[in-house]
């Protein structure tokens, strides 16, 4: 019997080692991209991305002054870029300022850099995530998710979408098991509640209709704990934001979503007409859980309801569809199990790449298609719908990248 016990824990060590020597090659790669990103970088390179943003508020918050005020953000700014004529201010919620004030202790660029770290960090947990929630499965393709164009453009831009992506993926790891963890994690959703409506109106009947309260409480803790952290940071900082918002006006920006193109085509000075998308998609999202309810399943129906919060949207660029990363890989490893052909998110995936890898400003039209794009190819890759009539859809999605193309709407 003595001579059976080395074999018994053999596979345990084994297991052990290649845990730690995966580790250990995962860091490496990190700091080496991260280095190589940071000798390409110069200063108006580092000046010119939406993460001076956080920086400039940073800054602000360091030296005791209003994270918010346009006319220092500007000159913060254009310290960094002289060319530069508008300040480039964070509509994100005061919750975001904690996080910023990090970045104020270090120089633009140190900063970018550390930032670009944490981001790569976060991408790649969520999608080691991934990988365990689908049991581990023995492919290669979880890895196209370093291809998924909104991501790049998050890695590149400096923007903090892929953290939102982290806490969408730890809900969906915890939500079962661990109900407490799974709402401190949704806590990076309230950066930009304004994506989430829907799926947070199928988060709040699912609680009740599971008495999974855990959810609700842990999420309201780590919202608690952000307002503390965010009045300890700057007293003022709500007021100021609000004051903000409404000298830049924020809601009278053109941005490529549907919602924004239903109120130009049908009432330009109604602002309301944006939010009515959103509030059609609660009301579905009531209906929806309701018909599912008993077989309901954040794999499933839940990131039906991201992808439809993300249509629906009121407003919202298109790095902000990083956080359907699960929708995509989830719809890609369904495709290859059932035989569904992977030519629609092949075209899909590869037009929206190109468009990244040419630098198309984001403000312009041809951004618009996406977020349907991903919405059609998870019904078509889950088997809902008519998959021939889909299928038709994705095979000329090329067509949607020509719209609006090289025009941009703040002109």
């Amino acid at each position: 019997m003595e001579s059976d016990r080395p074999l018994q824990r053999q596979p345990v060590k084994g297991s052990l080692f290649r845990k730690i020597t995966a580790v250990a090659m995962s860091a490496v790669a990190l700091c080496c991209i991260t280095l190589a990103f940071s000798a390409t970088l110069t200063r108006q390179d580092v000046a010119g991305r939406d993460y001076i943003q956080y920086w400039a508020a940073g800054q602000q918050l360091v030296h005791g002054s209003n994270p918010y005020n346009a006319g220092d953000i500007l000159r913060l700014e254009k310290a960094a870029d002289h060319s530069r004529t508008q300040p480039e201010i964070s509509f994100s919620p005061p919750l975001i300022l904690p996080f910023v004030l990090l970045l104020g202790f270090f120089s633009a660029k140190t900063g970018l850099t550390l930032l670009f770290a944490v981001l790569l960090a976060a991408l790649s947990v969520s999608i080691w995530i991934l990988w365990q929630l689908h049991g581990r499965p023995d492919t290669l393709l979880f890895l196209l998710g370093f291809l998924f164009a909104p991501l790049i453009v998050c890695l590149q831009a400096g923007q903090i979408s892929i953290l939102l992506l982290l806490g969408i993926v730890l809900f969906l790891y915890f939500v079962e098991s661990r109900p407490w963890l799974a709402g401190v994690v949704l806590f990076p959703l309230a950066l930009k509640p304004h994506l989430f409506l829907p799926f947070a109106v199928g988060l709040l009947l699912w609680v009740v209709s599971r008495r999974a309260y855990g959810i609700l409480a842990g999420f309201f803790a780590a919202l608690g704990v952000g307002l503390a952290l965010t009045f300890v940071v700057d007293p003022h900082a709500w007021l100021q934001y609000k004051q903000m918002m409404e000298m830049q006006g924020a809601m009278n920006q053109a941005l490529p979503t549907l919602s924004q193109i239903l109120q130009r085509f049908v009432a330009p000075r109604a602002l309301w007409l944006q939010f009515l998308p959103e509030a059609a998609a609660c009301g579905w999202t009531v209906w929806y859980f309701r018909k599912q309810q008993s077989r309901w399943n954040w794999m499933d129906q839940g990131l039906l309801l991201l992808l439809v919060s993300s249509v629906c949207r009121p407003y919202g660029w298109f790095f902000d569809e990083s956080v359907l990363l699960p929708a995509v890989l989830t719809g890609v490893l369904l495709a290859t199990k059932t035989g569904r052909s992977l030519w629609p998110i092949a075209i899909a995936g590869a037009a929206a790449l190109v468009e990244t890898l040419q630098h198309v400003p984001v403000t312009t039209l041809s951004y618009v298609w996406t977020a349907p794009a991903w919405l059609l190819w998870y019904l078509y890759a889950s088997g809902r719908g008519k998959s021939r009539s889909l299928a038709k859809l994705f095979s000329h999605s090329q067509e949607f990248v020509e719209i609006g193309s090289g025009s941009d709407p703040r002109r």
